[in-house]
């Protein structure tokens, strides 16, 4: 009797552990290689013209698929529009008039439908767009695992509360990371990403204004020159997040951190006497280094709470549910 209960609780252990060992199995970076063995090469082509067009959509389509894993995780919830039974994540205030490049997954997306329809998932373009347009500005590139699914569901609610804002605090900020199962130092690298792409008049205001101690006196001067004091004059008026190399990957947001020169004050709060300067510090002198920790950062990020095997869908068009 006793060795047949041990004989069954064997088998639901082993049974558990090819169940789990499945699910770790399931994102793979050979995952279109027989179903769509061109979908890289395709989606590479368009998010690269896309960029070529605009150099800025780069930033904007890493911070797509920042936003789109940390809502739900990477189901590409981000791009679904308003319908009868879905309330979009679009209009939230962490991404109304700010997350753009929509239209550029899109058409990555119609170009794959092309080669073979019904196969690659939104979710998986999010995240090939995100290391391709790092990687055509100068920055890291890295294997990426694919297989996600799309979901058919968006929550505006979670949008509002798991995306981070301008004016977080650093303990906010390491806290909503590690939720996500990202470490302080993880958020620091992909905080780096602030070295490409432009940021509203609205979401730097207070701090070029307010005459703070963490703040550089001639880098809010030269600040408040195409960002008026009183909102709602020249809210969306645009600011380069890094002065120094608005275009180029590399590190010098973190330089600009040393020199009290972030735009966002959720920028500076990486290096205000808090727990991550050293990190700031390291960065600032070895870019190699964060070069390599942004892409093991992203790859984590990328693995946030994936849809796979039968859940989710492969949708149609990525704005709505098939």
């Amino acid at each position: 009797m006793l060795t047949a209960a041990v004989r069954a609780f064997a088998s639901v252990v082993m049974l558990l552990l090819l169940i789990c060992s499945a699910c770790q199995a399931q994102l793979s970076s050979t995952f279109y290689a027989n179903t769509c063995p061109n979908a890289l090469s395709t989606i590479r082509t368009s998010i690269r013209s896309a960029i070529a067009r605009e150099r800025r959509m780069a930033a904007s389509l890493i911070r797509l698929h920042f936003h789109d894993c940390f809502v739900q995780g990477c189901d590409a919830s981000i791009l679904l529009d308003n319908s009868p039974s879905i309330t979009s994540e679009k209009f939230v205030i962490q991404n109304n008039n700010s997350a753009r490049g929509y239209e550029v997954i899109d058409q990555a997306k119609s170009a794959v439908e092309n080669v073979c329809p019904g196969v690659v998932s939104c979710a998986d373009i999010l995240a090939v767009a995100a290391r391709d347009a790092s990687e055509y500005v100068g920055g890291p590139s890295w294997t990426v695992k694919l297989g996600r699914r799309d979901s058919t569901t968006a929550s505006a609610s979670l949008a509002r509360s798991e995306l981070p804002l301008f004016t977080d605090s650093l303990p906010s900020l390491i806290d909503l990371f590690e939720r996500k199962g990202l470490s302080a130092r993880d958020m620091v690298a992909l905080s780096g990403s602030h070295t490409i792409g432009q940021a509203r008049c609205v979401t730097f205001r207070d701090r070029i204004y307010r005459n703070g101690s963490d703040i550089d006196a001639g880098f809010a001067s030269t600040s408040r020159r195409n960002c008026p004091s009183t909102s709602p004059n020249g809210n969306g008026n645009l600011a380069p997040l890094d002065l120094v190399t608005p275009n180029s990957f590399d590190n010098n947001y973190f330089k600009n951190l040393l020199q009290k020169k972030g735009l966002l004050q959720s920028d500076q709060v990486l290096f205000s006497g808090g727990s991550t300067d050293n990190i700031v510090t390291e960065y600032s002198r070895n870019p190699s280094t964060f070069s390599s920790d942004f892409a093991s950062a992203m790859i984590k990020m990328g693995d946030i709470e994936p849809l796979t095997g039968s859940a989710g869908i492969i949708r149609t068009i990525c704005s709505a549910v098939n």
